[in-house]
């Protein structure tokens, strides 16, 4: 390739996975993109000395060997994957683990938005560790995660006290902009930028199941949801790193590993040339080592069938569908900018349950959505009886700051959307109970993964419909192992039963 190709290869705005063709003096090019590496984009200023003890650097610039942090983490399992990746990065700089927050030298805060009063748990959070600093600890506070892109500079202006700021976009580059709060100043990192990939393996809290982010983002901007705002636009990640990732957790005895993308469905669609995730799926399923494949969440708008025939024939994918609706109702949805309807919702399920009748199909739901009627409502109910979900996670609506659903004036009372919701949750627990009936004196699939908390006599996996279940055993003789047992008692959420074979 000539010096002109070479330059427009660096110029042109390539995403990891990309493939190219380039035509340069020389002949034709296939450039493959296999990461990229962005400069920082932050607002950093120096750190004004604290009223009090505080000191005019950040503590952190004294600390010394035995330095320590301390990960607080809200929200969802994409904020759990981002706090194992800080974590990593955290211990490469030579952190330990605090044995109690209150001694730690480094805070950081991973914050969720979807919760209504969001921001105030996190300046109530902050405020003891603020008040460590007027008394002149060593100690730095990182706010990161939703929160901090939401309110980006603001939470600098009303807790002077923190250090750095900074969004989900940012979870691989912790130690990067550490170094600057090293420096004596205050950073907020918030604007856009392609997500690299990590140098540092995350610290997971797990040695027997993995999260593994293959998408990031999400592009579809219900009318609801702050997550495009916060997590920012979708990127997927390269095939070849997921799988190389998924390889390195085989080698290091991890038996199950769950695929995470706020909008999974999507992967791919943002690469040139454009993969699908039931490519993927097919594309991990023979990675030796791994027994079990799982994943969340699902759009109904872009589930495609052969993700669905994927699932049900792939002999290490789980036989799990997590297909939120949010509502039953079609006036609804459009509301909600969901792109589909009650029935182009049910045909996905009515698939489902044609080729994989055992699946588990486990759904979200919000009640009480602006305008939302109790005929509306009765639709969604309606729908839940069609379905009979396995686990439902159910919301009442919240306003959320920068959505438009937010300002609109028909919100619905706060006592309708709590006698809504209580309604749906007792019908709810009642399909749970149906849809657990069925395991009664079968024998299934177990992965150990812990003792039981409340019961050290037994140990706890989940079966491949990621039922919880219990049974006797010794976790240190069972751990990561792959056992099967009779189910014997069952409950809306959980199950127990005895090894198969055991008198």
């Amino acid at each position: 390739m000539d010096q002109g190709g070479r330059e427009k290869c660096f110029t042109s705005f390539y995403k990891p996975g990309d493939i190219n063709v380039l035509k340069t003096a020389r002949g034709v090019h296939i450039v493959k993109t296999e990461d990229v590496m962005t400069r920082l984009s932050t607002f950093s200023r120096r750190r004004e000395r604290l009223p009090g003890a505080g000191l005019a650097q950040v503590p952190l610039a004294r600390i010394g060997k035995n330095a320590s942090y301390w990960m607080e983490t809200m929200g969802c399992q994409m904020n759990v994957a981002d706090s194992e990746r800080m974590e990593g990065q955290l211990a490469d700089l030579g952190l330990r683990k605090a044995e109690k927050k209150e001694t730690a030298n480094v805070i950081v805060l991973n914050t969720c938005t979807i919760r209504d009063h969001a921001e105030q748990k996190v300046y109530s959070y902050v405020g003891p560790h603020a008040r460590r600093k007027h008394k002149g600890d060593d100690v730095a506070i990182v706010v990161a995660g939703c929160v901090a892109q939401q309110e980006g500079e603001k939470l600098l202006r009303r807790i002077p006290e923190i250090d750095l700021v900074m969004g989900p976009q940012y979870a691989n580059r912790l130690g990067d902009l550490l170094e600057d709060v090293m420096n004596g100043n205050q950073v907020v990192a918030t604007d856009p930028s392609l997500i690299m990939e990590d140098i540092s393996r995350p610290k997971r809290s797990s040695d027997i199941c993995a999260w593994v982010n293959i998408i990031y983002g999400c592009n579809e901007h219900c009318t609801y949801c702050v997550v495009p705002g916060t997590r920012g636009v979708e990127q997927s990640r390269p095939k070849e790193s997921i799988r190389a990732e998924v390889e390195d957790l085989a080698a290091r005895g991890y038996r199950e590993i769950t695929l995470l993308g706020q909008n999974i469905d999507a992967y791919g669609r943002d690469m040139s040339p454009k993969q699908t995730f039931a490519d993927l799926l097919h594309y991990l399923n023979d990675v030796e080592g791994i027994e079990r494949i799982r994943y969340v969440t699902s759009h109904p708008r872009y589930m495609s069938e052969r993700v669905v025939d994927a699932v049900a024939n792939l002999d290490k994918v789980c036989e799990c569908y997590h297909v939120p609706f949010q509502s039953g109702d079609d006036e609804v949805l459009r509301r909600m900018r969901r792109g589909y309807t009650h029935d182009s919702y049910m045909r996905i399920i009515d698939r489902i349950k044609r080729l994989a009748p055992d699946a588990a199909v486990c759904g979200d739901v919000i009640v009480g959505f602006p305008g939302e009627t109790e005929e509306q409502f009765e639709r969604t109910l309606e729908l839940m009886e069609k379905v009979k979900f396995d686990n439902l996670n159910t919301y009442a609506y919240s306003p959320r700051p920068n959505t438009e659903a937010a300002l609109w004036p028909d919100q619905v009372p706060e006592e309708v959307k709590s006698e809504r919701l209580q309604k749906l949750q007792r019908l709810g627990a009642q399909h749970a109970q149906e849809r657990s009936e069925r395991y009664l004196g079968r024998v299934v699939e177990v992965l150990v993964e812990e003792r039981n908390p409340k019961n050290p006599s037994q140990v706890t996996g989940r079966n491949r419909q990621n039922r919880p279940v219990f049974f006797a055993g010794d976790i240190d003789e069972l751990r990561g192992k792959l056992i099967d047992v009779k189910i014997t008692e069952v409950r809306p959420w959980s199950l127990t039963g005895q090894r198969a074979g055991d008198p």
